[in-house]
């Protein structure tokens, strides 16, 4: 028999005698006067005579993480999830049968104790209890090393461990909550309405991704988890909604990997009248205010660098900046003029070692130089604007440049965290583009847009002049946490089965 087999038959024993003793093992509930964090962030700093003094009385409750026996005395160690507190427990202070279940109690167990606040020899601050309640059993041993679950993937697995034994984790979602708190608060505070769309839609548009494929079996109709909900919030542009966001989940059928995970949580907010160069403005002002509300700075590290989350941010126009690395790289003149030549590009792209996909135009090959040779060196926050059309289907071109959209991709610490542009609005425009996006489908390109003609038909309602953005919420989370992963701030991150 294992190790865990043995502990795990052995908590069982103590289950069943603890029940012996007459205790309730899965009480239904249990009043706390305060939380272990209350306690610690309240008292941490108070001088042992002064709380003998005011005589603290308190009521808290959480899991152990520690035990210490002495004789007819033990010390416990509680945690909330965020602080931990030491009680201490006499034989003669107790009841009988408190003092029976005190000995009965394994690591990890939940328990309620009684009692007021006192500081011990060594000036730690501890509860003297007079009452001890048992809680809840845990019948699986934690990791032999409960102070720190080092194990990855059970870390992904068994979020509920890694909660339980790593406080990182914890502070990490503590992060991620205050900056989705944060961005709605700065959102609605200037006029945006919060709104809700269709997770489930007959046709998966918005962006350029393979989507999931479900099928309605009383409708009997085929139906795609969302890859964006750009179309339907630009829909309620069109109906008078002139601001309006939402904080949404989306589902794309890619690959997993640092940056990767097929769900993932999005902001989408769409603004009427203004265009790409009033949302960079506007960005800079959001993801400084977030940074400072959700971790108290907008200058912290990540990896290896610190990141300066503070206006002016850096701006790149692809082409040119495609081809001054292209230059460097190759130690030849590479223009940005030779970046619109579909032929040019791709002779670039093969100098490079970059693999080009047969149905690519100028356009996405000139995006592909970018990315393969920006990407990683735009560590502080650079926007990236002026796009080729070919990659932009849903952006409106720039006046003086039908072949460049109006649009902008933010990238912080190496990777993409938000991409907005100036909306298409010409109703015969974007048929084109969509027309143009299927001969792609015809030559295999998964994650070419498909037909939409209700939105089509939306936009001959008219669409007002709008610009609108997307800000992945799972990789700014990353940055301001310090996690290199974005399974460190997905709580529970698709993973492979195992066997």
């Amino acid at each position: 028999m294992s190790n865990e087999a043995v502990q795990t038959e052995q908590r069982r024993a103590n289950l069943a005698a603890i029940q012996a003793l007459g205790v309730e093992i899965y009480p239904h509930e249990f009043a706390t006067t305060h939380t272990v964090s209350a306690l610690v962030d309240t008292y941490d700093e108070t001088p042992g005579e002064a709380l003998e003094a005011t005589r603290v009385e308190t009521v808290t409750a959480g899991r152990i993480l520690g035990v210490r026996s002495f004789g007819k005395a033990a010390f416990l160690v509680l945690s909330d999830g965020r602080q931990r507190l030491q009680v201490y427990l006499r034989k003669d202070a107790l009841e009988a049968r408190d003092y029976d279940l005190l000995r009965l109690l394994d690591m990890g167990d939940w328990v309620g104790v009684r009692g007021h606040l006192f500081r011990t020899k060594t000036n730690e601050l501890s509860v003297w209890v007079s009452g001890l309640t048992f809680l809840s059993k845990c019948l699986v041993p934690l990791p032999e090393k409960w102070h720190g679950l080092s194990d990855v993937e059970t870390r992904y697995r068994q979020r509920y461990l890694d909660l339980v034994v790593n406080p990182d984790t914890r502070r990490v979602f503590e992060v991620r909550s205050r900056t989705v708190a944060a961005i709605r608060t700065f959102l609605t505070s200037r006029g945006f309405l919060e709104v809700e769309t269709p997770m489930m839609q007959p046709i998966a548009g918005g962006a350029l991704a393979r989507p999931f494929v479900t099928h309605h079996n009383a409708l009997d109709m085929t139906l795609f988890l969302r890859i964006a909900p750009e179309l339907y919030l630009k829909r309620l542009t069109v109906g008078g909604m002139e601001r309006v966001f939402e904080i949404n989940r989306n589902f794309r059928n890619e690959g997993i990997s640092t940056q990767h995970n097929p769900e993932f949580t999005m902001l989408e907010f769409y603004w009427a009248y203004v265009n790409y160069q009033t949302l960079m403005a506007f960005t800079e002002d959001l993801l400084s205010t977030v940074a400072r509300e959700a971790i108290g700075t907008d200058e912290f590290p990540f990896g290896e660098h610190t990141i300066t989350m503070r206006a002016p941010f850096r701006r790149l126009s692809l082409r040119e900046a495609a081809a001054a690395e292209a230059s460097r790289k190759l130690g030849q003149t590479i223009t940005a003029a030779m970046l619109r030549d579909r032929d040019a590009a791709a002779g670039v792209a093969a100098a490079l070692g970059i693999e080009v996909h047969a149905g690519s135009g100028a356009g996405r090959i000139a995006t592909e130089i970018f990315e393969a040779l920006w990407e990683d060196q735009l560590m502080q926050p650079t926007f990236v604007y002026d796009f080729p059309t070919e990659v932009s289907p849903l952006s409106k071109q720039r006046a003086d440049d039908p072949d460049t959209v109006e649009r902008f991709e933010l990238y912080i610490g190496g990777f993409e965290v938000a991409n907005a542009f100036s909306e298409l609005n010409d109703p015969d425009e974007q048929r084109r583009r969509f027309e143009h996006q299927l001969q792609g489908r015809a030559h295999g390109d998964l994650e070419a847009h498909a037909m939409d003609e209700d939105y089509i038909r939306a936009l001959e309602y008219g669409l007002p002049p709008t610009g609108g953005e997307g800000i992945g919420i799972d990789r700014l989370v990353m940055l301001l946490s310090n996690s290199l992963s974005i399974r460190d701030v997905i709580l529970f991150p698709l993973m492979r089965p195992r066997d």
